[in-house]
């Protein structure tokens, strides 16, 4: 559903919350402001993306993907603040299966937009992995980089200086075969 639609439709409810109201019905309208605060959350925040956030969270990627799947076109269903959400989201689901496929994913989630540093970070430290992948070490390193300074709050310290050390194993790799 678009959100033109939805917006529609909510407007429709607040009306309809507010005759309750002026008519004296107060126990249906008190249940009207929450079905109208629900029909309005939706328009900012799409449900599909919520549901497949939290199964995310709780790791059941199947589920997550059968919920980002209901959205068909992305660009009408959800506002352009979401846009690069969406895309992230495919990429870390991508990556469970093709790191390498992720990719574009990811650099599309960033050319749209994260308002969220951490997210930022996040995006390019898959970035980064995906660049170690491809044996690609001056962009891994630069997209490391970038990550460490997006992540202002250390939120990925961790990961950050596990894909350091494995950047360093990797180039120990090289100089005992090259020898």
């Amino acid at each position: 559903m678009s959100n033109i639609v939805r917006i529609i439709i909510s407007s429709l409810l607040l009306l309809g919350t507010v005759a309750l109201f002026w008519f004296s019905q107060w126990g249906w309208g008190i249940a009207g402001i929450f079905i109208t605060i629900i029909a309005w959350v939706t328009v900012f925040f799409n449900e599909n993306m919520l549901i497949a956030q939290w199964f995310l969270r709780k790791e059941n990627m199947a589920q997550a993907k059968r919920w980002l799947s209901n959205i068909k076109n992305y660009e009408t269903q959800l506002i352009s603040a979401q846009h690069g959400y969406y895309h992230m989201l495919l990429g870390i689901l991508e990556s469970q299966h093709a790191p390498l496929q992720s990719e574009k994913y990811f650099k599309k989630a960033l050319a749209l937009g994260l308002h969220m540093d951490h997210n930022v970070a996040m995006a390019k430290l898959s970035l980064a992995g995906v660049a170690m992948a491809k044996r690609n070490k001056r962009e891994a390193e630069k997209l490391l980089g970038e990550a460490k300074k997006a992540d202002k709050n250390k939120l990925l310290a961790d990961q950050i200086k596990m894909m350091k050390e494995q950047m360093s194993m990797m180039d120990k790799q090289q100089f005992r075969y090259s020898r």
